[in-house]
């Protein structure tokens, strides 16, 4: 399911969706005539890595910039589209590449798709939080990502389509994260082989969900894997200006839609002002050109500070969700390497009582 498919949620006619996908494609053809008079072989890397880094960055920056200028009827218009396109496209793909299937599911009354392994089998369970800072995306859109996943570290997924602002605004996305969560404990996924991860806002979801589990008096996952999480939605670091230039993400990055009056400074809706001391093991991954990347850093030094197990890679030259951007970059596939082998690392073993989980 895709937002614009619940019956709550307003679109707007075929039309006004039509101008608005074709507005898009205008918008990303005038992104990438610009691209050549950047000099985008110039950067940090190779000439083939920096000329893709900055074509991914000028068209994703188009994309975002372009799309939150809408009205919401047509955002979500636009976003059926995108989302059908890729339900044609990535099935066969991530079943040819990677061997995973893809099946479309409730839990907890939440949709979402599992990727899943074809051979059969699976290590451990995550519970996958798309990004889209909480107000865009679906998961059919990160059926590649996580078909990688898969792959790399033996688990099946859930991607959960969590309820997005601003028509749903916190908590709602939070509570749904929680009853998935909940569900698969109750229907028998061991906590201890059970990993919650995230990227951008669903990065921020699944550590605000940290502190919804403690509240509900469930157990911990064996792992927490985050990708350019939003942990900071204050956006008063440094990095949020110096680094405008270089991120993919538009410089009047949109949060007032999720908060909905909650001050962006609550420890429930920014990590980095949360007490970390019940976080599982954590794995963290973002780009030292991405705007959120002090707040990052305040969060994992303060995970560092209450002896929580983390291990954090910033990447040079790269910017927000880039592993997710960029799959075939060298930063992304030591990202890669480093996530499958921290989550093999952290998933009790097979024959552990339930709840055990390594250190």
């Amino acid at each position: 399911m895709v937002m614009a498919d619940r019956p709550e949620v307003r679109t707007a006619s075929r039309p006004v969706a039509a101008v608005a996908v074709v507005g898009l494609a205008e918008n990303l053809v005038n992104a990438l005539a610009r691209v050549p008079f950047r000099q985008p072989w110039r950067g940090p890397s190779g000439p083939v890595q920096n000329t893709g880094a900055n074509l991914t960055r000028q068209v994703i920056r188009s994309f975002m910039g372009y799309s939150t200028g809408l009205p919401i009827e047509e955002f979500r218009s636009m976003e059926r589209t995108l989302d059908s396109l890729c339900k044609v496209l990535l099935p066969p793909w991530v079943s040819g590449k990677d061997h995973v299937s893809l099946e479309t599911d409730e839990v907890a009354g939440v949709p979402g798709i599992w990727a899943r392994p074809r051979a059969g089998g699976s290590r451990g369970t995550i519970l996958y939080l798309h990004g889209g800072g909480y107000i865009g995306t679906s998961p059919t859109m990160y059926a590649a990502f996580v078909g990688a996943m898969v792959a790399g570290t033996g688990c099946e997924v859930f991607i959960a389509d969590y309820r997005l602002a601003p028509e749903f605004p916190y908590p709602a996305g939070l509570h749904d994260a929680a009853d998935v969560y909940a569900a698969l404990v109750r229907d028998g996924v061991d906590p201890g082989r059970l990993v919650v991860a995230g990227d951008s806002g669903g990065g921020g979801l699944a550590t605000s969900l940290m502190g919804e589990l403690r509240e509900r008096a469930l157990p911990s996952p064996a792992a927490l894997v985050l990708f350019s999480p939003e942990v900071d939605l204050d956006l008063d670091q440094p990095s949020v200006t110096d680094n405008a230039d270089r991120d993919i993400l538009p410089w009047n990055i949109p949060v007032t839609s999720y908060l909905h009056g909650v001050q962006p400074n609550d420890a429930r809706v920014s990590a980095a002002f949360a007490d970390p001391e019940w976080f599982p093991p954590t794995f963290v991954a973002f780009g030292a050109d991405e705007m959120f990347r002090d707040g990052i850093l305040t969060f994992t030094g303060h995970l560092d500070g209450a002896r929580i197990n983390t291990e954090t890679h910033e990447e040079e030259g790269m910017f927000h969700v880039f592993p997710i951007l960029m799959p075939w970059a060298g930063p992304a596939k030591r990202v890669f390497a480093s996530m499958d082998a921290f989550v093999t690392t952290h998933l009790a073993p097979a024959d552990d009582p339930p709840g055990a989980a390594t250190a």
